[in-house]
């Protein structure tokens, strides 16, 4: 009866961060097609390095904070009335400091990565790093809480929101780069305002006690070594991009762009899955938590790589139909890249239990070994196979990436009373 709850319980969780992330998702997409009829590619371009960026100096000026609050929030020591204010303290700080960094550094590296954006722009958008990190630690927050639904809202709202706050800074007579920044900075406000309201109304705060320093060095510690593998994986999903765009043409790199983005639909499911199973599986006892992964994983991995046979019948059908004729080319190499994610439902099991038994640098590990893939066939590939070696590369990458993850879990599960369930749990010392 107990299995019987848990797989409805986690089914009807993941279907919500599944449908929350598909709905952020077409926002971001509607929000793309509006700029670039109004201001074509350069607004485009400008709206997607601001998307990413300011989230990423964000994320590592705070050690990786966003990847640790559900840790400790969910975890053994989630009573300590200590963790929120130090969570609020680290997100405030690392933000500010990376905001005041950002716009220091401006006059000399605007120009050259914000190309068309006057430095004085350049400047404002570095508030972004500040509003961009509370936004994500309320979603993290609410993800370690205990609150899906709430972090669910958080994950739309902060899409949803562009487009109204684009509209209403038009309005008021302010258009092209600058309308973006200020939209930007108006979504990720009212968002980040929605998303910490509900925590204070559920409790968040309460009985809070001061900061921890101890507890900033344990949460950096973790968030560090968990963080390392978030780089490698963006560099592992986008150095192909490089790589074939230096080694090719515009046109081999637009046909590839195309085919990744249509194959990577696939990684939604995954990444909700990591999302949901984290903080049950850091809430859980060591043990328990095995169990449960061992219990998931193979309904996952089916659930998964059974989602890419439609789209790989699909893909012959849709690429053109969107994109036009031109992009016939883009099919076979989408169809590779998904059989390359057949087992990323194990990867978002394995992933998340290894970020909830504390051991996210077993996770970074893994990446790296996908990494290495990535970068070695695709010199040895791209030249001559061009966009289909790119996603042969690709392809070949995910699933040394899923290899070494299962690698771990085995051997993480059978060293249960070793110091490889502890080496990042706050200590009972620590706690008191």
């Amino acid at each position: 009866m107990r299995t019987i709850k848990i797989r409805k319980s986690v089914y009807g969780v993941l279907m919500s961060n599944v449908v929350a992330r598909v709905a952020a998702l077409s926002c971001t997409f509607a929000a793309t097609l509006v700029l670039a009829r109004n201001g074509g590619p350069a607004l485009v371009g400008t709206y997607a390095l601001l998307h990413v960026l300011p989230g990423l100096v964000g994320t590592i000026l705070t050690c990786g904070l966003p990847v640790a609050v559900p840790y400790f929030l969910a975890g053994r020591n989630g009573h300590d009335r200590r963790l929120p204010t130090t969570i609020v303290a680290l997100a405030v700080g690392g933000g500010a400091l990376g905001s005041f960094l950002w716009i220091a550094l401006a006059p000399l590296v605007g120009p050259s990565l914000f190309s068309g954006l006057s430095v004085g722009l350049v400047m404002l958008a570095g508030l972004a790093v500040l509003t961009r990190t509370i936004t994500v630690t309320a979603k993290a927050s609410s993800q370690g809480s205990d609150d899906l639904r709430g972090s669910n809202r958080v994950i739309f709202t902060e899409e949803f929101l562009f487009l109204p706050a684009y509209a209403l800074i038009w309005g008021v007579g302010v258009h092209e780069q600058a309308a973006v920044i200020a939209a930007l900075l108006l979504a990720d406000t009212t968002a980040s305002s929605l998303g910490w309201g509900r925590l204070i109304h559920r409790g968040f705060f309460h009985n809070a006690a001061a900061p921890s320093l101890s507890l900033m060095r344990r949460i950096a510690a973790y968030g560090t070594r968990a963080q390392v593998g978030g780089i490698i994986t963006q560099l592992n999903l986008r150095l192909d991009f490089v790589l074939l765009g230096a080694m090719t043409n515009p046109t081999v790199l637009g046909v590839y762009a195309v085919a990744s983005k249509f194959a990577e639909l696939v990684r939604i499911v995954s990444m909700a899955l990591s999302y949901v199973l984290y903080p049950r599986f850091a809430k859980a006892a060591p043990l328990e938590a095995a169990l449960q992964a061992r219990r998931i994983l193979p309904r996952a991995g089916l659930f998964v790589a059974g989602a890419i046979v439609p789209l790989w019948l699909a893909a012959g059908m849709v690429i053109p139909s969107f994109y036009g004729s031109k992009f016939d080319g883009a099919i076979v190499p989408a169809r590779i890249i998904l059989l390359g994610l057949a087992l990323e439902g194990v990867v978002g099991v394995v992933t998340a239990f290894l970020y909830g038994v504390g051991r996210p640098g077993l996770g970074s590990i893994a990446m790296g070994a996908g990494l290495v893939a990535t970068v070695t066939l695709d010199i040895i590939l791209i030249p001559r196979f061009e966009a289909t070696g790119a996603a042969v590369a690709s392809a070949v990458a995910y699933v040394t990436t899923a290899l070494a993850l299962l690698v771990f879990f085995r051997r993480v599960e059978r060293a249960p009373g070793g110091g490889a369930w502890t080496d990042a749990r706050l200590s009972s010392a620590d706690a008191g």
